[in-house]
């Protein structure tokens, strides 16, 4: 919950709850249908051990298609304007995304799922960081709450990993 509870702080800038603006509701709702749809997949995904991580693949490119099939019909195509755009598009699909779907699954399936869970909340962490570092956002008490409450939460869940060795849940 310490987790949970930065992450909030750092999306509502430390306004809490109250932060949350009703012109985002539907947006809002969007992120935890996505949120409760990617907890349930990590976790019923640890009873498919036996299918190969390769079978992401299939499901990235059958989602690609939705994407592209959704694109044509609700949104209006923006191409990159140069090359270095292009390549931002090509190394996001490839590296980071791209892999850490199949990362992902791994770790879903062999690793230690409550730890996974954890760490999972340093991504809001990550991104606010990285967008004080260039620039595009302010290092503020509530930034730095935030991201003790998602560290603290994180070293919390994860205290048996640092522990002597036990069987994986």
């Amino acid at each position: 919950l310490a987790g949970l509870a930065g992450t909030v702080v750092l999306v509502t800038d430390g306004a809490g709850i109250g932060g949350f603006k009703s012109e985002h509701a539907l947006g809002y709702a969007m992120a935890g249908a996505g949120a409760l749809t990617w907890s349930a997949y990590s976790i019923v995904n640890r009873r498919f051990g036996a299918v190969p991580t390769d079978t992401v693949g299939g499901f990235c490119a059958a989602t690609a298609v939705l994407a592209a099939l959704s694109h044509i019909a609700f949104e209006a195509t923006v191409w990159p304007a140069e090359p270095g755009q292009w390549l931002a598009v090509l190394g996001l699909g490839l590296l980071p995304v791209g892999a850490a779907f199949f990362a992902w699954d791994h770790g879903t399936k062999h690793g230690d799922i409550q730890v996974l869970g954890a760490l999972a909340y340093a991504a809001p962490l990550i991104s606010t960081l990285l967008l004080i570092v260039f620039g595009k956002g302010a290092a503020t008490l509530s930034v730095g709450l935030g991201c003790l409450l998602i560290v603290g939460g994180a070293v919390l869940a994860s205290k048996e990993m640092f522990s002597p060795a036990k069987e994986n849940r």
